[in-house]
């Protein structure tokens, strides 16, 4: 028996003061390339870069500064590295300027919804996008999520994107998608989630899966900040896999990939008596 295709490892890299999983550390460039060639060398494949924390309750910053969190750390990332480099923004204005410096995905969790001009930046761009789903946004999308089947109301709302996305004239096979953990769920809904992930597969696109130091591990076990989530995040990583992510968004990229091969070991090998 042949071993199982692992997923592509997508490495977490937030260029700002106030992340939810690591309070800031990189906001400086120098520290932000740093953490993002180590990452590569761990195992990452893509490079998330970051300039506006998604986290709940979080505020909005300017175009203006975001882009100078990000582009120093994507002009000198896509410099030094064979990982393709993701821009993690909302903003089309953003992701414009990120892709003509280097980066060649652009990550949405509005799923090109945030402004009008979202969708026609994206056809017009060369590159490839995250459609992630969320409920709300950032500010609000955690006060009170309602989903009377949230597997099916998540995958027609993909659905419905991507088909946005062709009628825009963007090729299928540029699309990525994300069922958008922890943005407007519950607990119960990310599991259900994460437990159906295989039903995504009819979309006909990848799915990324990005669980990692998430609120919702904290509540299947005990209180503690996002760094005391690494043996949830590995566990949700494993089941992501093992439903048929393509991608996985973690920050811990050593551990998920190690784990990954060692499953995928044991699923390819036969069971003896």
């Amino acid at each position: 028996m042949s071993a199982p295709r692992l997923p592509l490892l997508m490495g977490v890299v937030n260029v700002t003061p106030d992340s939810f999983s690591d309070g800031g550390a990189f906001l400086d460039p120098g520290h932000a390339i740093d953490h993002g060639l180590k990452l590569v060398e761990e195992g990452a494949a893509i490079l998330d870069i970051g300039g506006e924390s998604t986290r709940p309750g979080a505020d909005p910053v300017s175009e203006l500064k975001e882009l100078a969190r990000v582009l120093p750390v994507i002009k000198a990332l896509a410099g030094q590295t064979a990982a393709a480099i993701s821009i993690d923004t909302r903003k089309p204005l953003v992701a414009r300027v990120c892709v003509e410096a280097g980066a060649s995905i652009w990550n949405d969790v509005s799923a090109l919804t945030f402004s009008d001009e979202s969708i026609k930046v994206a056809a017009a761009l060369d590159c490839r996008l995250v459609l992630m789903h969320a409920r709300g946004d950032p500010k609000t999308m955690q006060d009170d999520p309602r989903y009377d089947d949230v597997v099916e109301e998540v995958f027609g709302d993909l659905a419905r994107r991507i088909a946005a996305c062709e009628a825009a004239g963007i090729k299928r096979s540029r699309l990525i998608a994300d069922p958008g953990i922890g943005f407007g769920k519950t607990l119960d809904h990310n599991l259900a989630l994460i437990a159906g992930l295989g039903r995504f597969s009819s979309l006909a696109v990848p799915i990324l899966l990005g669980a990692s130091r998430k609120r919702f591990i904290a509540a299947l076990d005990r209180p503690g900040g996002a760094a005391d989530r690494f043996g949830g995040s590995v566990a949700a990583a494993l089941a992501g896999a093992a439903r048929g992510a393509s991608i996985i968004r973690v920050h811990d990229v050593a551990a998920t990939r190690q784990a990954l091969a060692v499953a995928a070991a044991i699923e390819s090998t036969p069971s003896g008596r």
